[in-house]
């Protein structure tokens, strides 16, 4: 395959991405032969993948909305992925031109896309750093440029921790987190879990599962109490953690297995 100009050379074609199957999920542009392939596959086990992919992107719209409401004026987006339509910085500036937003992705394509989507954009920049490692996000030079931790933080992670296996202790990255956010700041998580889905979708999973495993993310659910876990020391807002599509609904999301909220540091 021919590796196109804009395309960073650091990425391996014959390797599908996580981010970029979303990407093709959302029916973004942003996304190769392989990644297709391997979407292709999974939706062949779930035909509603894409309806969760539109569900997960709908809750993120929703929750920057509520933090906008609260007061939030700067935004920093953990595994935000390639962009797409419904950018949080669209959102967040509409609301408030002078809002700031910094992205934060491991995958190459993303940061590239964001940094180029970002050109003219002041308020907002891409950084490429890994969400298990929040030192390489927290100590990064553009998040210390852009992002004043003395004030409130809307800290987003959306459709992203259940990409974080148990070995790497997601909740101590959480917790790390919300160390370093001042008061009145918020943490916004979707999680995608087991709960609810019958012995036929488990085995259907594992075999998702094993197409994840092809990817640089593997897929880890996790039942809504370790996933609630995840919100300890934190106010939740209401309606709680709650399934995806029951978080201060304004529309007819499709049902996907997943939980949702928003909690605010005390």
């Amino acid at each position: 395959m021919e590796q196109a100009s804009w395309v960073p050379s650091s990425v391996d074609l014959d390797r599908p991405s996580a981010a970029r199957m979303y990407d093709y999920y959302l029916g973004g542009s942003h996304n190769f032969a392989v990644d297709r392939e391997a979407a292709k596959s999974v939706e062949q086990i779930f035909p509603g993948m894409s309806g969760a992919a539109r569900a997960n992107r709908s809750f993120l719209r929703r929750a920057v909305r509520y933090l906008l409401e609260q007061g939030i004026d700067q935004f920093l987006d953990l595994g935000s992925g390639i962009p797409t339509v419904g950018n949080v910085h669209e959102i967040v500036q509409q609301a408030n031109p002078l809002a700031k937003v910094v992205y934060a992705d491991v995958e190459p394509v993303a940061v590239a896309h964001s940094t180029a989507l970002l050109a003219d954009n002041a308020q907002a920049c891409a950084i490429q750093a890994d969400l298990r490692d929040p030192a390489s996000v927290l100590e990064h030079d553009e998040v210390k440029r852009m992002i004043d931790f003395d004030r409130p933080v809307g800290l987003l992670m959306v459709a992203v921790l259940h990409f974080v296996p148990d070995d790497d202790d997601p909740g101590s990255a959480i917790a790390r987190y919300r160390e370093a956010l001042a008061p009145g700041s918020h943490i916004a998580i979707s999680h995608a879990s087991w709960d609810g889905i019958s012995a036929e979708g488990i085995e259907g999973g594992e075999q998702v599962n094993a197409i994840y495993r092809k990817t640089d993310s593997p897929l880890v659910l996790r039942s809504g109490a370790e996933i609630t876990a995840f919100f300890e020391g934190l106010d939740v807002a209401e309606p709680g953690v709650v399934p995806l599509a029951e978080w201060r609904p304004d529309s007819d999301d499709a049902y996907i297995s997943a939980y949702a909220g928003v909690g605010r540091k005390p």
